[in-house]
């Protein structure tokens, strides 16, 4: 079905805004100006508003992570009260290729450097291979800290992670830091107290969340979950859910069967409000954020993500319970990893080869006026310049 409108709808250009970076993994924000930017190798380093990236390493714990593909530091998250407590939360496999989840404090005398002797343990678990670690970390509105941790690795989940409750692989754990020793479980989490099942866990079916986030003025959370040879896929969980979804993995790859066996009747899934095939060079979803800055209105409510081996960004945006997926463009040379946010909502991307970081500006200020709307799943490249297409996305089992 073809169809003319005059809506408005976001065209982005990538502005450079920092550069110089090592593997840079996750961007975030300790709320005031400066970006706090997560480098694989076991820094975080500091970019002032002005794009340049401080010489001295806010932390440095390159001799406690391990190397490879998707070890290393991997997550940052500052806690709600970080002003007036400087408290903050790091996800690293280290050497014993375990996740260790471990907190530190900021300097008393120097507000650009943590103290490194303040590190206390909070949460680890084993690592039965170096891929699929996860390694997201982030507060929700609820200032419980949501962890991302992926099935484990190897291919096909072999052990079944994403599906065994009694293990932490393959979830998206919750817990609360602000009490408790080290930390304490929230009473509402799903599988608290008598229900079988890790009481940390909150969702649970996921292959490798890589990057998740929390919509800043809805509260729902989206995930970006690595597929396995086939199918990316984006999840969603509505703010004000009670927790238990089960996103299909290793039972489904995206809206797709892979290994039934063992597995829970079909309408127990929670399937992805999004896939996209490994075609066209396409390997790797990374996860992004729901735009709520101020300098782009047209962007509002759009939520970002990147293929890392393609460098596409596309955007996803709710239109009266329909979701349609924009295709943006191909920045090429960057392998995409990671989205961050600054403390006004403004969007940055960064590239794990480049170690570039860039400012998500957006470019119309008319829109256009063709959009091409199909029902299908399929991604379209974007043959004309100042043209986007548009998808309408069919939502199975969203709720």
């Amino acid at each position: 079905m073809n169809a003319c409108s005059e809506q408005s709808q976001p065209m982005i250009n990538l502005v450079p805004f920092a550069s110089g970076l090592a593997k840079p993994v996750a961007i975030t924000h300790a709320g005031d100006s400066r970006l706090f930017v997560v480098e694989q190798g076991g820094t975080i380093r500091i970019v002032e508003p002005s794009g340049v990236v401080k010489k001295l390493p806010f932390l440095d714990i390159s001799d406690k992570v391990t190397g490879g593909t998707e070890q290393g530091l991997l997550g940052l998250a500052f806690h709600p009260d970080y002003s007036s407590n400087g408290l903050f939360y790091v996800n690293y496999t280290g050497k014993d290729n375990n996740t260790h989840i471990v907190r530190f404090r900021v300097s008393t005398t120097n507000p650009d450097l943590a103290d490194p002797a303040s590190e206390f343990p909070i949460l680890s678990f084993a690592q039965p291979y170096s891929n699929h670690n996860g390694g997201d970390v982030r507060f929700g509105p609820d200032e419980y800290l949501y962890i991302a941790a992926g099935d484990g690795g190897s291919g096909g989940d072999p052990h079944n992670n994403g599906q065994d409750t009694t293990k932490m692989l393959g979830k998206i754990l919750r817990i609360d830091v602000d009490n408790g020793t080290p930390y304490a479980i929230p009473e509402d989490n799903p599988f608290a107290g008598n229900i079988p099942g890790l009481d940390e866990i909150w969702a649970l079916g996921l292959r490798n969340a890589w990057r998740i986030s929390f919509d800043r003025i809805t509260g729902d959370l989206w995930m970006g979950d690595v597929g396995q040879d086939k199918y990316e896929e984006i999840d969603f969980q509505p703010a004000g859910s009670t927790g238990g979804e089960n996103y299909g993995w290793r039972c489904y790859e995206g809206n797709h069967t892979f290994d039934t066996s063992l597995c829970l009747r079909e309408e127990e899934f929670v399937f992805p409000v999004y896939e996209y095939l490994h075609d066209a060079g396409r390997c790797s979803v990374t996860g992004g954020f729901v735009y709520r800055g101020s300098k782009f209105p047209v962007m509002n409510g759009y939520y970002f993500f990147t293929d890392y081996c393609t460098d596409e960004i596309w955007s996803l945006h709710n239109n009266s319970g329909t979701w349609e997926l924009i295709y943006h463009d191909r920045f090429s040379g960057n392998n995409f990893s990671t989205f961050g946010e600054d403390v006004n909502g403004e969007l940055y991307i960064a590239g794990l080869s480049s170690g570039d970081i860039f400012v998500i500006q957006e470019t119309s200020t008319t829109g256009f006026s063709e959009l091409n709307i199909k029902n299908s799943i399929n991604i379209y490249p974007n043959p004309v310049p100042d043209r986007l297409y548009v998808e309408q996305v069919g939502i199975k089992g969203f709720i």
